[in-house]
């Protein structure tokens, strides 16, 4: 890739920098007992966030997972409201009533998290489809696993979008862990962009930890799918540091394997290319540290739901 602008090298660094503190902060109230369900951290994983959603325009779509909060920050959604939801308080952005794996921003395109493995891909799916029979250039980024890439709904959706050349790119975030099965035991072929061939459309496999990679890749495929010219996946290998959620130990995990990734945390990674002073790298650290804090008192101190908003939200007039 050609050397980027520095207001570009600035939105990565800030993105990538800034999920991993919220991460870090969500992980805090998760284990000081703050946050009810479970924590699935994004960190290891933010190159993939940043990279994608940079490429994609205001108007267009984004389908999450249960590991989605870095899909919003890196989207651009408030912080406060993010983190509030999560703790499930009245002030989040679906008035706590979704909490961390079911968190939504439509103000932002965000068409939500999803805790059913594989459950985004028809959403995100339908919302291209929506954009195409609308006729509007709007184009969606579908966030999901490799686990989810053994579920039907991948190939039933991924075959359909080929079909009728929806504009719609797939982003495999392939962390090599569905849960606690290694992917490669469960698949024959590890690269699972290959699979588009099957479908007729381009497939990627790129270096997920590399944020100019995954950018410079996912703006061919968006600028494809916004030309009319369909579908294509793009497979981001990378890694999660912690477990499937807060309480997993990570014992299936060989030996080893954690130190190896974190020499390429994506982070790292960018920092070591040098489009960042010393100077510029505090700045956005230390202005990112005071929104997380503000985030973080604005949701401890926000109110619960009251009783009376239970059935609320629920039916569509």
């Amino acid at each position: 890739m050609d050397q980027i602008s520095k207001e570009l090298a600035v939105e990565f660094y800030t993105n990538m920098y800034k999920i991993r503190r919220f991460e870090e902060e969500v992980f805090e109230f998760y284990k000081n007992g703050q946050m009810a369900g479970l924590a699935h951290l994004y960190i290891g994983e933010e190159a993939v966030a940043a990279g994608a959603c940079a490429a994609i325009q205001p108007q267009d779509y984004i389908g999450s997972t249960h590991r989605g909060h870095g899909h919003l920050v890196a989207r651009g959604a408030d912080t406060k409201k993010m983190m509030a939801e999560i703790l499930g308080k009245a002030t989040g952005y679906s008035k706590g009533k979704g909490g961390s794996m079911h968190i939504m921003a439509m103000d932002i395109g965000i068409l939500g998290a999803n805790g059913i493995v594989g459950g985004g891909i028809p959403t995100a799916t339908g919302a291209a489809y929506s954009a195409k029979y609308r006729g509007t250039d709007q184009v969606t980024l579908c966030f999901f696993g490799d686990g989810a890439a053994n579920e039907g709904t991948f190939h039933e959706c991924i075959n359909m979008a080929a079909a009728w050349d929806l504009p719609i790119v797939y982003i495999i975030e392939n962390n090599l862990y569905g849960i606690t099965v290694d992917s490669r035991r469960v698949t024959k072929e590890h690269d699972l962009a290959k699979r588009a061939a099957g479908y007729g459309i381009p497939g990627y496999t790129i270096d997920g930890n590399d944020v100019e990679a995954v950018y410079e890749t996912v703006s061919k495929a968006v600028r494809d799918a916004r030309e009319g010219n369909g579908p294509s996946i793009v497979e981001c290998k990378t890694y999660r540091h912690h477990g499937h959620n807060g309480s997993d130990n990570c014992a299936y995990r060989p030996a080893g394997e954690l130190e190896e990734w974190k020499k390429k945390d994506p982070l790292k990674v960018f920092l070591e290319r040098g489009y960042l002073t010393e100077e510029e790298q505090k700045e956005i650290e230390t202005r990112t540290d005071l929104e997380l804090e503000e985030a973080c008192r604005f949701a401890a101190e926000s109110p619960y739901p009251d009783a009376s908003e239970l059935m609320t939200d629920i039916f569509v007039d």
